[in-house]
C-alpha cells in the first residue's frame, strides 16, 4: 500500500503539472464504479468536470486537490493504486489512454491526463466540503506538529496492543503503514511485539523520532516500490534498495549482524532483528 512517503512524492510530482489546470473531462471506467463513495459514478463524473484545480495538499495516505467550487477532491489510492500524469500528444514520456489496469482518467485542459490505475480496484474518491469528511478519525499526520513526541506517548499509554498494531492505527500516526512501522521500530530499537502501553518516555522519544526519519529516508529516494506503487510520472521508488528489515528476513542486519526475521503482529507480516530489537 502506498504510505506516506510514496503519496508525499505523488503529491510534489503532480502540483506543477496540474495546479491552475481545468479537468475537460473525467470518466470512471466500466467495472471500477465503487471508486466513487461520495457520488454516484456518473454524477461525480459530473461535478469534477470543468473544475478547475487551485491547489494540493495531503494527509496521512490521502492526496487532496482543492477546487475552484470550494470543494476538495479527495483521493486514497489503497493497496494497488497510482494516479499518473500523462503527458499530452507529443510531450516526453506520453502513456496512451487505457493503460493496464487504468480504472478512471481526468483529461485536463492542456491535453494532458491523470490515470488512476489499481490492480485491486480498491482506491476511492471522495468530493466533499471539508477534507476531514473524508477521513473523520485520522490523527495527525506523521509528519506534522500535531504529531508529537507527547502526543504519540500519550496516544501508546491508552493501549496494550504491540507498538507495531498502534502504529497502524491511522487515529494514531496518519500515513505511517506496514513499511514504515517495521522500519521505525527497528530505528528505535524497539520489539514491535512490545505492548504499547509498556514504553517509557525515553524509548516514545526514541520511537517518535524513528518514525520521522524512516519517512524523510523513503522521501528522499521517491518512495519505495515493493509492488504496485508508481510516483506521479510513472515512475518506482528507490527506497526498496535502502529498507532496514521490512522484507529483508534471511539477511544480515546493517546495524548488529543478527539475521532478520520475520512474525506475524496483529495479523500482520513484520521483520525485525533480533539482535537489536529485544523485548
Amino acid at each position: 500500500m502506498p504510505e506516506l512517503p510514496e503519496i508525499e512524492t505523488i503529491r510534489r510530482d503532480l502540483t506543477p503539472l496540474v495546479v491552475g489546470r481545468t479537468l475537460e473531462r473525467v470518466r470512471i471506467l466500466p467495472g471500477a464504479e465503487r471508486l466513487a463513495v461520495t457520488h454516484p459514478p456518473r454524477e461525480l463524473e459530473r461535478l469534477l468536470g470543468g473544475r478547475l484545480i487551485g491547489g494540493t495538499a495531503r494527509h496521512g495516505k490521502y492526496l487532496l486537490l482543492a477546487l475552484d467550487d470550494g470543494r476538495h477532491w479527495v483521493i486514497h489510492l489503497r493497496m494497488t493504486g497510482s494516479l499518473v500524469h500523462e503527458r499530452a500528444a507529443g510531450g516526453r514520456a506520453a502513456a496512451p489512454a487505457g493503460a493496464r489496469y487504468e480504472r478512471a482518467r481526468a483529461s485536463l485542459d492542456d491535453g494532458s491526463a491523470l490515470s488512476l490505475r489499481d490492480v485491486r480496484k480498491f482506491a476511492t474518491w471522495h468530493l466533499v466540503a471539508e477534507p476531514r469528511e473524508a477521513f473523520p478519525r485520522a490523527g495527525p499526520d506523521a509528519l506534522s506538529e500535531g504529531f508529537s513526541a507527547r502526543w504519540l506517548g500519550r496516544a501508546l499509554a491508552r493501549r496494550s496492543v504491540a507498538v507495531k498494531s498502534a502504529l497502524l492505527d491511522q487515529a494514531v500516526a496518519a500515513g505511517v503503514g506496514n513499511i514504515y512501522a517495521d522500519e521505525a521500530c527497528w530505528r528505535a530499537g524497539i520489539d514491535p511485539r512490545t505492548p504499547a502501553n509498556r514504553l517509557g518516555r525515553r524509548r516514545v522519544a526514541r520511537l517518535h523520532a524513528a518514525v520521522g526519519e524512516a519517512l524523510h529516508a523513503s522521501l528522499a529516494d521517491r518512495g519505495s516500490s515493493f509492488s504496485d506503487y508508481r510516483d506521479g510520472l510513472g515512475a518506482e521508488g528507490m527506497h526498496t534498495v535502502r529498507v532496514q528489515v521490512f522484507r529483508r528476513e534471511g539477511q544480515p542486519c546493517r546495524r548488529c549482524g543478527a539475521i532478520i526475521v520475520k512474525r506475524r503482529v496483529g495479523g500482520r507480516g513484520t521483520h525485525l532483528c533480533p539482535g537489536c530489537q529485544r523485548r
